[in-house]
């Protein structure tokens, strides 16, 4: 019985074939290998991509801490790293297909017939009983189907892990990003604050001056447009606030810790990340995980065409056992009560009405909807990593500017205000400053965020981020995005006493 269940479990594991999956080749690159160049662009921004860890590219403390938090409390995240265990679940059941299943029986009756249906004419009892080991519709997969159908299961539980880690750059991205503007809504929110109350005092001294006949009705009024438009700012960039806290709530999976969302000083000014080298669009290939899972997808969709083209071919399973019978329960081990069964059986499809060349054109086809999908994935890529080089230049020469626009909007009002006291100007030049340093400074807030977001949503679109820490030793240097003097967005608008 032991060497005819060994021959039987030799043939049964030996008996495979080829397999009918088309060799798979990776499409070309859809786009050049290098960035784009101009006045947008600077020059040697490419170099030797190191993979920052999310650690190392932000440098504030607070910001760490909240995407720690967000990586252990994300809904998304979770559901992410759920779907990445249902898809391991599902390619160990089918890879369970590859290998014969071993099953034990043991099976036992006993049956009273009546004389009256007996064949001897005597009421009898009917006794079986045994026990067998084998294997039951086993499929020999001589043309591969069971393994093009592994190599499906198995690429796509490989595309959810990139999935996974896709979720994960976006999501420390977008806390990143939704950190920095909480920031940037508190420092317009405190020079919307300073600024309301220097208006509300040029507004009092108007009045006074207005009731003893120095100043026109006209000037009053334009000194109350300035602070009724200054309130309405107030309540923006107060709703704002909260808005932005509970956007990182949202992230975070949980509420702001109390410090942070009760701090009243934004260290907006103080934001810092590290400046990386954007290396080539092939390095793409290798560090952005929604193109390596694109690319899993494909390769999915290239085993499936191999599993319809099997399916066309004759199917063998195999069901065989050996084990012992006997009609009384105390003879069934005894000698001469051994037994073996081997069953064969063979299916060749002759009609299907196109079934099986429908499933197989439906397989060629999502094949080719795959290489576009990976196309277009490569592509959009391309795209946000060269949008990004276009930012990071323009967005240093606009803050630099932008600053020196305060300064000199700054001047400007320093000037109106003396020449206003010394009776030179009308109280609408004076106004005009006033407005005009306003302005250019929440420009300048809005300026430095957009340039902060851009560096952030560089470093993801570059397919950083879903690794705490540098692996390697990075060859950029630690260079603050520029900051120019005048970020210092307190008002300095001159009180008149």
């Amino acid at each position: 019985m032991n060497k005819s269940l060994l021959s039987i479990m030799i043939m049964t594991v030996t008996l495979t074939g080829c397999t009918l999956m088309p060799n798979y080749q990776r499409p070309d690159l859809p786009v050049q290998n290098t960035w784009p160049t101009g006045d947008a662009y600077s020059s040697g921004q490419q170099g030797q991509y190191v993979s920052l860890g999310w650690r190392d590219f932000f440098a504030d403390k607070d910001l760490q801490s909240l995407i720690e938090t967000a990586i252990a409390n994300n809904k998304d995240l979770r559901v992410a790293a759920l779907n990445v265990a249902a898809y391991e679940a599902q390619y160990r059941i089918q890879r369970s297909e590859l290998f014969p299943n071993l099953d034990a029986n043991g099976t036992g009756s006993r049956q009273h017939v009546p004389a009256d249906v007996s064949s001897t004419g005597r009421s009898r009892v009917n006794s079986s009983w045994g026990v067998t080991l084998g294997v039951t519709s086993y499929e020999l997969d001589f043309f591969g189907r069971i393994r093009s159908l592994n190599e499906a299961a198995l690429q796509q539980y490989l595309s959810t892990q990139e999935a996974q880690r896709n979720t994960q750059i976006s999501l420390i991205a977008s806390v990143a990003n939704a950190w920095l503007t909480l920031q940037a809504d508190k420092a317009l929110l405190k020079l919307t604050e300073e600024t309301l109350e220097n208006y509300q005092y040029n507004y009092d001294l108007v009045k006074r001056s207005n009731e003893v006949g120095v100043a026109s009705s006209l000037d009053l009024a334009q000194a109350r447009t300035t602070v009724e438009g200054a309130k309405v700012n107030l309540a923006t960039y107060k709703r704002q606030v909260a808005q932005d806290i509970n956007l990182l709530a949202l992230l975070l999976g949980t509420n702001l810790p109390a410090d942070l969302a009760n701090k009243k000083e934004s260290n907006f000014d103080l934001q810092y990340v590290k400046e990386i080298p954007a290396g080539l669009p092939s390095d793409l290939l290798a560090n952005r995980p929604d193109i390596i899972s694109a690319e899993h997808q494909l390769m999915a969709a290239n085993a499936n065409i191999g599993a319809a083209r099997a399916a066309f071919f004759p199917s063998i399973s195999l069901t065989s056992n050996v084990g012992t019978m006997s009609p009384s329960f105390s003879n069934l081990f005894s000698a001469g009560q051994g037994s073996w069964l081997f069953q064969p059986t063979i299916n060749l499809p002759i009609f299907t009405a196109g079934r099986l060349r429908g499933n197989l054109d439906y397989a060629t086809l999502q094949k080719d909807i795959n290489v576009a999908t990976y196309e277009k994935t490569i592509q959009t890529a391309f795209k946000e990593v060269a949008d990004g080089l276009a930012s990071r230049e323009t967005y240093r020469e606009q803050v630099v500017s932008q600053g020196n626009f305060v300064e000199a909007n700054q001047v400007y009002y320093d000037l109106a205000d003396q020449r206003y006291q010394a009776g030179i100007d009308s109280y609408m030049t004076l106004l005009d400053a006033q407005r005009q340093l306003f302005s250019s400074q929440q420009s300048l807030i809005s300026v430095r965020l957009a340039q902060l977001t851009s560096e952030v949503n560089l470093y993801k679109a570059l397919g950083g981020g879903w690794q705490e820490t540098t692996k390697e030793s990075p060859n950029a240097k630690n260079i603050p995005i520029t900051t120019p003097k005048s970020i210092d967005t307190k008002s300095k608008i001159i009180k008149r006493s």
